[in-house]
C-alpha cells in the first residue's frame, strides 16, 4: 500500500504560480512512478506530468513548457507557472506500480491522494 497526501493548492490570479507537493509514504515508494493529474468540474482526470526511473519525465500537451514536476526522495512536487483559468482543477497525485516507462492513463495509476483545489481567477 501507498499513502498520498497533497498540498499547496490555492488561489492564483492569471499568469502567476503555484507549487503543489505530495509525499508518499508506505511499503516500497522508492520504487513506483509518481505523477500528477487534475480534473476540472463536469470533466475526466486528465494527467499532467509523470516522473519516472532515472528522472525521466513526461507531461501532457497542455500542460509542456509551462509545468515541472520534480522529485526528492518520497515526495513530488509539480511547479506551476504561467497558470491559465483552464487550468484551474482539483489535482491529484498518483502512484505507479510500473516505474519505468511513459504512462499516462488514470487506470495505470493504483494509487491516489485526496487532491488539491487549484483555482485561476482574476
Amino acid at each position: 500500500q501507498v499513502q498520498l497526501v497533497e498540498s499547496g493548492g490555492g488561489s492564483v490570479q492569471p499568469g502567476g504560480s503555484l507549487r503543489l507537493s505530495c509525499v508518499a509514504s508506505g511499503h516500497s515508494v522508492g520504487s513506483h512512478a509518481l505523477g500528477w493529474f487534475r480534473q476540472a468540474p463536469g470533466l475526466g482526470r486528465e494527467f499532467v506530468a509523470r516522473i519516472a526511473r532515472g528522472g525521466k519525465t513526461t507531461y501532457g500537451a497542455s500542460v509542456k513548457d509551462r509545468f515541472t514536476i520534480s522529485r526528492e526522495g518520497a515526495s513530488v512536487y509539480l511547479q506551476m507557472s504561467s497558470l491559465r483559468p483552464e487550468d484551474s482543477a482539483i489535482y491529484y497525485c498518483a502512484a505507479d506500480q510500473v516505474y519505468a516507462g511513459v504512462r499516462t492513463e488514470v487506470r495505470e495509476y493504483e494509487y491516489w491522494g485526496q487532491g488539491t483545489r487549484v483555482t485561476v481567477s482574476s
